[in-house]
């Protein structure tokens, strides 16, 4: 959904400026979403020489992980866990992301 709505983005701003947009691939550039997830995805990506390799791939992993244990204690319809210090467990989530920005190199 993010990808065709990324499509109507570009098509609307290519109209406000006066150009046709995306609507090279596909039929009515319906598949320029595809093409541009393709493109990404073959890149060549680029890997620091002056950092450690292992290092520079795990952090972006804890980086998510980190990201997706805040939600823990927040209360939405069903809180997944009750935790009674849920403000201190976020705060303490969210100063260990400092550390994966360091440790990306």
């Amino acid at each position: 959904a993010t990808a065709f709505l990324t499509l109507i983005e570009r098509k609307i701003l290519g109209y406000m400026q006066f150009r046709k947009g995306p609507n090279i691939v596909g039929p009515y550039g319906l598949l320029q979403p595809i093409a541009d997830g393709l493109k990404l995805f073959i890149k060549e990506p680029i890997r620091p020489s002056a950092s450690s390799p292992l290092l520079f791939l795990i952090t972006p992993t804890v980086a998510l992980a980190l990201a997706l244990l805040i939600w823990i204690p927040l209360p939405l319809p069903h809180s997944i866990i009750n935790l009674n210090l849920g403000l201190l467990f976020i705060l303490a989530i969210s100063s260990l992301t400092v550390y994966t920005i360091l440790g990306s190199g």
